[in-house]
């Protein structure tokens, strides 16, 4: 990062706000903790001097238009949930990575899978690593004794984090109590109970970082439970996370190192990382640990998007590794733009070819990317052709191409050099026609004109409308003298004037339109 500091969004999910009149929703302090997250994101990046902005998307279908209008390299990632869509969170890495850009935090595989408690057990089991035992009770079901391991139980949502769901009640002693919050979960969450044997009654927190390509595990952290009563489960439920004024808020503090032997610290560093290379993290993750009574370590839980707000623990792992919080943040921005330099390496090396037309060694012609956007309208802009209003056209016609593809109205492409986009076509069916056709945009950066390569663009788009059962392309264009270049290619390549409408555009600016046939 020391030749160039990418440009930072930082995306993070808008909570909700408690209504005026009515009950409040639930989970409401979980909801807003996100915000804690933007602000000290935001505070770290420009402490350090990065180019960044914020965006907030209310659900998964406002993640498209942000990123079509984005100019960043990397997402600072603090997507933690949408009400509406409880999974929608997970593919926010993946929409951003074919928005060509890089997220921080973990992968969209990697945080479907964790969010999911039942199947990280399955696979952290699979991989030997001892997590506690439970049972996955369906909506709707319940589970028979003769499924449950030894009692007492903890009964929890298997797809919620921050502790959601998670209550004093959670914590059941005998069979005959399951049916009560099995029955609440089912109907609070609408998704399957995970009721989970009780171990211990000591939990460690175990905070792991990505190095670039080094991966450490962090001071380990204990939850002091010293003021619990002899009756009170030890365990972190809602209120001891988001609830200051209630007493598991106040009683719950981090005891940081944990007091624990060398040997099971050991032990516990070591499953931590074998669990963070069996659900393929990166970046940064949490492990939660119980404690039995012999002092060995049970995997309770991998959270891959824990919280980073200054006053967590994972924040305080990160503190006591002598790491400032910029520190922090500017090393995940890194590890992204890493990634992101390394898979356009990647692209650069891998051959390009148009899916209909075969194009010269030269140039290769292929499908818009919502990578290619920045450089379509500086091109737009080289030109010195157009006037920004219409510049402004061209990018709504752009995004609507980028966010639909092959399935949109718009059909665009581009003309590649080196790696390089030099060339933009973008045609589609005129509506309320038979087998018309317009030809919206065709433009070339200035210092590759007159090489062929708006020839190439063109012939390119006339053999598609033509396999998509056109007969007849339709192009506009203005009568101001800039555009006489313009004019001369579409007349070159076989295109009449049909039409000219006087002083359409502007006062001596005319509409002249051109058609040609194709069949």
């Amino acid at each position: 990062m020391r030749n160039k500091r990418p440009r930072v969004l930082i995306l993070h999910n808008i909570p909700r706000e408690k209504p005026d009149d009515g009950p409040a929703p639930a989970w409401l302090e979980s909801d807003a903790g996100v915000l804690e997250e933007v602000e000290a994101v935001r505070a770290a990046l420009e402490k350090i001097g990065a180019v960044h902005r914020t965006a907030g998307v209310a659900n998964l279908t406002d993640l498209p238009a942000v990123l079509s209008s984005s100019t960043e390299d990397v997402v600072f990632n603090l997507v933690e949930g949408f009400h509406t869509e409880p999974m929608g969170a997970n593919f926010v890495p993946a929409i951003c990575q074919a928005f060509g850009k890089e997220c921080t935090g973990n992968t969209t595989p990697c945080l479907q899978l964790t969010l999911d408690k039942w199947q990280t057990k399955g696979v952290l089991n699979a991989s030997a690593l001892p997590c506690a035992a439970g049972v996955l009770v369906p909506v709707g079901k319940m589970a028979k004794r003769s499924m449950l391991p030894a009692g007492p139980y903890i009964v929890k949502p298997t797809a919620c984090d921050a502790s959601e769901g998670i209550e004093v009640d959670s914590f059941v002693s005998e069979f005959g109590s399951l049916r009560r919050i099995v029955r609440r979960i089912h109907e609070q969450f609408g998704q399957p109970a995970l009721i989970e044997q009780y171990v211990g009654n000591r939990e460690l927190n175990v905070s792991v970082l990505q190095r670039g390509n080094q991966v450490d595990v962090l001071a380990i952290a204990e939850i002091d439970f010293t003021a619990f009563s002899g009756d009170k489960p030890r365990i972190v439920d809602y209120s001891a996370k988001w609830l200051p004024e209630t007493f598991e808020y106040q009683n719950t503090p981090r005891i940081l190192p944990a007091p624990i032997s060398e040997q099971a610290a050991e032990q516990v560093r070591r499953y931590a990382l074998d669990a963070w290379a069996a659900v393929g993290c990166r970046d940064y993750a949490r492990v939660d640990f119980r404690l039995d009574d012999d002092g060995q370590p049970t995997i309770l839980e991998l959270n891959a998007n824990p919280d980073i707000s200054p006053e967590g623990g994972f924040a305080a792992a990160v503190e006591y590794a002598k790491l400032t919080y910029e520190q922090f943040v500017e090393l995940m921005v890194a590890n992204g733009y890493a990634r992101l330099r390394a898979r356009r390496e990647t692209q650069k090396s891998m051959p390009v070819a148009s899916p209909k037309t075969a194009a010269p060694p030269a140039a290769a012609i292929r499908w818009s990317q919502p990578a290619d956007r920045n450089a379509i309208l500086a091109m737009l802009s080289e030109t010195d052709a157009f006037r920004p209003d219409e510049i402004d056209v061209a990018a709504e016609v752009l995004d609507d191409a980028l966010a639909h593809g092959d399935t949109g109205h718009y059909q665009s492409f581009v003309a590649e050099q080196d790696g390089e986009v030099t060339g933009w076509v973008c045609f589609g069916p005129t509506p309320c026609t038979l087998g018309t056709f317009d030809v919206y945009w065709i433009a070339v950066t200035p210092r590759k004109q007159s090489k062929g390569l708006g020839s190439l663009l063109m012939a390119h788009a006339e053999k598609l409308i033509k396999d998509r059962g056109g007969r007849l392309a339709v192009v506009e264009t203005s009568g101001r003298p800039s555009y006489l270049a313009s004019r001369r290619f579409y007349l070159a390549k076989g295109y009449r004037e049909v039409s000219r409408l006087r002083d359409f555009y502007a006062p001596d600016d005319d509409k002249i339109i051109y058609t040609k046939e194709l069949d």
